[in-house]
């Protein structure tokens, strides 16, 4: 292992997953299949998440930068590499007929590409927190933004069902919370 693990997506069945280092290298296990890596090539920012496709037969890299590498059926439809971004992509969902996704930069900005559509975000809101992860709503006309204090910031048909803020003694840390990568 040259760099550490910074992201991980599961196959459709649950009987498989990938792992990806901040490199590129991607690790398959169970029935996922390995459809290449940015290992080898010198990134202009490291990796910090991946996402399959929903057939499990390919999976997108996303780096700091919102550049985005497609592998396998992974189709490319857009990135954030030549963009200033305010603050660093943290990761990545794909849409729900993988015919799309969308990347989710620290300050809770999210850009859409392909068919994932757009609902909101975090600096739309003049919310300044720091974004941990994306999640999709069940029929993904929507996502669920967490924050590091773990506020959930609901948008589309996301439902507000609770989260940290509103309970008595919340934990101290919301790491290892996610969906995304």
């Amino acid at each position: 292992l040259n760099k550490p693990i910074v992201g991980m997506a599961a196959t459709p069945d649950g009987k498989g997953y990938w792992l990806v280092a901040s490199d590129g290298g991607v690790f398959s296990f169970g029935d996922a299949k390995f459809y290449g890596s940015t290992g080898n090539i010198a990134l202009n920012k490291p990796i910090v998440g991946m996402a399959a496709t929903p057939d499990g037969k390919g999976y997108w890299l996303v780096a700091s930068d919102g550049g985005v590498f497609s592998f396998g059926d992974a189709k490319f439809y857009g990135s954030t590499g030549n963009i200033a971004l305010n603050k660093p992509i943290i990761g990545m969902v794909a849409s729900g007929d993988g015919a799309g996704y969308r990347l989710i930069a620290a300050d809770g900005g999210v850009f859409d590409f392909g068919d994932a559509s757009y609902y909101g975000s975090l600096p739309g809101l003049n919310v300044v927190a720091t974004a941990t992860s994306l999640a999709p709503s069940p029929d993904n006309n929507g996502y669920y933004v967490l924050t590091n204090s773990g506020k959930v910031y609901p948008f589309g048909d996301a439902k507000a069902m609770g989260d940290l803020t509103t309970i008595s003694n919340p934990p101290s840390s919301t790491a290892g919370i996610t969906s995304v990568g």
